[in-house]
């Protein structure tokens, strides 16, 4: 905002100053944070963890190496490790700084994060402490190398107008990169990676915003089995099943490949394309609404091929992360540059469900092992409330409904315990007005159960559809739910919702997903209309 100008003593200012002061100021920030000051010489470099680019050559059996992070950290960290082997200094023709940010008498950076343990933070502060001082005694050419490696990494992953990552930190950092690597601002490389950024701007005529990443493929198939279950709109399902088939990666192997070496591409990505980065939640859904859809139109190759690598990617411990497979090195959340908890991508309850109800839907049978396994990683995770945490949407709401989903289409029976204890749980905290909500504060680090909310669509939906799914459809419940979602349908026949129901980074960033309270509410009202006029009251499909 002072780069554009705005008056330091305006009232916005003078808030967002307080608020920074009063939690310790610009030196208590993340480390995401103090990188950002370091390259705008607003503050030090010897603030920031130091991630030594060398890393980049270490052999797979370190400890601390990139294959053991999640995709976003890896690509995000790759460029960061460059700009802070070179430390530049960002252009900032206004000379613009933020002393003001600063407690007088100076603030240490904190020395470990909540979520980190007191033994692992002192030992990587030690480790931290002493690279810091080695940092300046490795070999030239041994520097040299490690950063070639990370522009080679960089280049190959590079992703097109789609962007490394297809996220933007690792978009941006991309750019700076090459900046600071010298490529002109016409050189291919630099272009297409500003361009990436670019493509992420939504501007408006009364507001201007970033977004950190596009999400079409889980948009398209969700909007796919909402108009499935609502019926009667052929043409669009199959036209947007059209655009899903050729996005599917069958070609390229990509970092998932470090811990499956053997297995064959198959999957979707989040994005338009991100072929390094393919997911199991999408590609579960993508499979699941290409089955629903299924009438000779020529899937059975893309889902035999989407369900093989799923299958190939279940953790040894019966879950599925969303990219990786075992991606579960907890020790290295303790690192100081892993102060937002999320360097790892390991098994969650909402992206299991997803799988496991897609390989029930496609016939596998509930006694086969790898079904059993994941049922088993569900009922062990299962909180004692009857409510399942969700990794990538808010939260117990969302994780319980998946969860349901995946067991009832497993074929677990509506009075099986965990499917109870569930239905009773989302019964219970349902809201006066019918609907359900859940706050972002749910995701707190000491668990004190979930966090009310004013009720919203998409979360009213999720409940609905996981009551449907434990058997519940006739519940009274169940009713004041439809009935909250008729109440509050538009004239537009969508409804509206301000708060943040997706899961970026937990007790970090949340996501809008626009289409969130378009199609679920759709699809709850379809399936409870489909199932109230059938002789069963069980779903059908694995989601």
């Amino acid at each position: 905002l002072k780069m554009i100008g705005d008056d330091i003593d305006g009232p916005h200012m003078a808030r967002a100053r307080e608020a920074i002061l009063a939690h310790g100021g610009a030196a208590a920030a993340n480390v995401f944070t103090r990188f950002q000051l370091a390259l705008y010489g607003a503050g030090p470099w010897n603030a920031i963890p130091t991630m030594p680019v060398e890393l980049m050559l270490v052999p797979r059996w370190f400890p601390v190496h990139l294959s053991r992070m999640s995709y976003w950290a890896r690509t995000v960290i790759v460029p960061l490790l460059v700009l802070q082997a070179m430390k530049p200094c960002a252009r900032n023709p206004r000379g613009v700084h933020v002393p003001e940010l600063f407690l007088p008498h100076g603030s240490p950076a904190p020395k470990r994060a909540p979520h980190q343990s007191r033994g692992w933070a002192t030992f990587f502060g030690a480790l931290d402490w002493l690279l810091k001082r080695a940092d300046p005694l490795w070999p030239k050419a041994l520097r040299k190398r490690a950063i070639k490696a990370c522009e080679e990494f960089v280049i190959e992953r590079l992703n097109g107008e789609d962007g490394l990552g297809a996220i933007y930190p690792a978009m941006a950092n991309s750019v700076m990169m090459f900046d600071c690597l010298g490529y002109p601002p016409e050189h291919p490389h630099r272009a297409i990676a500003r361009r990436s950024v670019e493509k992420l701007l939504v501007v408006k005529d009364d507001e201007a915003y970033c977004q950190p990443c596009v999400s079409p493929v889980w948009d398209t198939a969700l909007a796919c089995h909402a108009l499935l279950e609502a019926q009667g709109v052929e043409d669009a399902v199959a036209r947007g099943l059209e655009w899903l088939k050729p996005l599917q990666v069958l070609d390229v192997k990509g970092d998932w490949a470090d811990e499956r070496p053997s297995v064959r591409p198959g999957g979707w990505a989040f994005q338009y394309r991100n072929d390094h980065y393919p997911d199991l939640d999408d590609t579960a859904v993508v499979v699941m609404a290409l089955d629903r859809a299924v009438k000779g139109d020529g899937s059975a190759e893309a889902i035999a091929r989407g369900r093989e690598w799923v299958e190939s990617l279940q953790s040894k411990n019966g879950g599925w992360g969303a990219f990786d497979a075992d991606n579960a090195y907890y020790y290295l959340n303790n690192i100081p540059f892993a102060d937002h908890g999320a360097l790892l991508d390991p098994p969650t309850e909402d992206v299991t469900g997803r799988c496991l109800g897609m390989l029930a839907q496609l016939g596998e049978p509930l006694d086969s092992p790898r079904m059993k396994a994941a049922i088993d990683y569900l009922e062990r995770v299962q909180l004692k409330d009857g409510s399942w945490f969700g990794r990538w949407g808010v939260n117990y709401i969302y994780g319980t409904w998946s969860a349901l989903a995946g067991l009832s289409a497993a074929g677990l029976d509506a009075q099986h315990p965990m499917m109870r204890k569930a239905a009773e749980w989302l019964i219970a905290i349902q809201n006066a007005d019918g609907g359900w909500g859940e706050s972002c504060d749910s995701y707190k680090l000491e668990y004190a159960g979930y966090e009310s909310a004013p009720s919203t669509a998409s979360q009213t939906a999720w409940a609905l559809l996981g009551l449907m799914a434990a058997g519940e459809v006739d519940h009274p419940a169940v009713a004041r739910g439809i009935a909250y979602l008729q109440e509050t349908q538009a004239e537009d026949g969508l409804w509206t919702q301000l708060h943040y129901t997706g899961g970026g980074f937990p007790r970090v960033f949340y996501l809008r997903y626009h289409g969130y309270p378009k199609f679920f509410p759709l699809w709850a009202l379809a399936r409870y209309r489909n199932l109230k006029a059938s002789n069963t009251r069980r779903v059908a499909h694995g989601l």
